[in-house]
């Protein structure tokens, strides 16, 4: 029996007559997508339990993807997720936002059982109960001590935690401090980078819109000097006061000299989509090591580790 079990114990218990119809399945997947679509049809289903359903489609789509590489050939098409982008058709299949999916997937992962029966039960929403998560995670990040580092760098990428208000709903968007610990412009300001740069070194500085005017305050108090500026078009758009924001600054200042080693220029504007909060694209510390590929190098604020760089962060994994 694919679906229907409780009817059936209901009929068997009473003594009710009931049909039964046959379904052909080429494997077991099949099966399983078949089980999950037909779910979707209860009305009853909160947008917590569907987002759980859509991920189930998605983790047997990846089941499928890696079976396919490993047998080198192709394996029978599922048509409901052969074509578009696995995660935005899941969404639409749900009748979910995309950003729903992202956050059921966190909640899956980190919540308590307790939490999740409030989902379920319909006393918590999946904003509140994620921000809840973020918030823990943020108490735990700020409780994490972590010691300043103490080389000398010539290449610098920072991504301070700039602090700024915030005075959406909070049904519409989560506060940065819901994400990480958030620093004011005179904190960031007064940490000691300048110490961590050779006398010829180059910072890669992120930075957004919101807080343009005032990084230029920590390029000057970390002691260096503002050159030129990539911008990340990050292709979905974030809610602002004044315009749809989906962009973001990599602004390069130096220290002393410090040209590129490798002359290569690239385009100063890179559109690639973003993915979770804050993170970073790995284009943009690939572009770094091509045009700079000598010399000691660090990342500030680092949420987790790369060959060949230092890190700093209270958030690294």
């Amino acid at each position: 029996i694919v679906d229907g079990h409780n009817r059936y114990e209901i009929c068997q218990k009473h003594g009710i007559k009931y049909a039964t119809v046959e379904q052909s399945f080429a494997h077991m997947d099949e099966a399983r997508i078949w089980i999950i679509q037909n779910q979707f049809g209860r009305r009853n289903l909160s947008p917590y339990q569907r987002s759980v359903l859509a991920l189930k489609l998605e983790e047997i789509q990846a089941k499928q993807a890696r079976e396919r590489m490993l047998a080198g050939k192709k394996l029978d098409p599922v048509p409901t997720l052969a074509q578009g982008k696995v995660r935005d058709r899941l969404a639409k299949m749900a009748q979910v936002s995309h950003g729903t999916i992202d956050k059921v997937k966190v909640i899956e992962e980190k919540a308590t059982p307790e939490q999740k029966n409030r989902l379920i039960s319909g006393d918590a929403t999946v904003h509140q109960v994620y921000v809840e998560l973020r918030r823990q995670g943020v108490r735990e990040a700020i409780s994490k001590k972590v010691d300043w580092p103490t080389g000398k760098y010539r290449i610098i990428y920072a991504d301070p935690p700039w602090q700024y208000s915030n005075s959406m709903p909070a049904d519409i968007a989560t506060q940065q401090d819901d994400h990480y610990p958030t620093m004011p412009i005179s904190r960031i300001c007064e940490l000691p980078v300048e110490d961590l740069a050779l006398n010829d070194s180059v910072l890669f500085l992120w930075v957004t819109s919101p807080v343009l005017e005032d990084s230029f305050k920590v390029i000057n108090a970390w002691g260096f000097k503002y050159k030129a500026s990539y911008v990340w078009d990050k292709v979905k758009h974030n809610m602002g006061h004044y315009n749809s924001i989906r962009h973001e600054f990599l602004l390069v200042a130096v220290r002393g000299s410090c040209q590129p080693d490798i002359p290569k220029l690239y385009d100063s504007v890179q559109s690639i989509e973003r993915s979770d909060h804050s993170a970073k694209p790995d284009l943009f510390r690939e572009i770094i090591d091509t045009i700079y590929p000598h010399g000691p190098r660090i990342e500030l604020f680092a949420r987790r580790k790369v060959k060949g760089w230092d890190q700093y962060g209270n958030q690294l994994t």
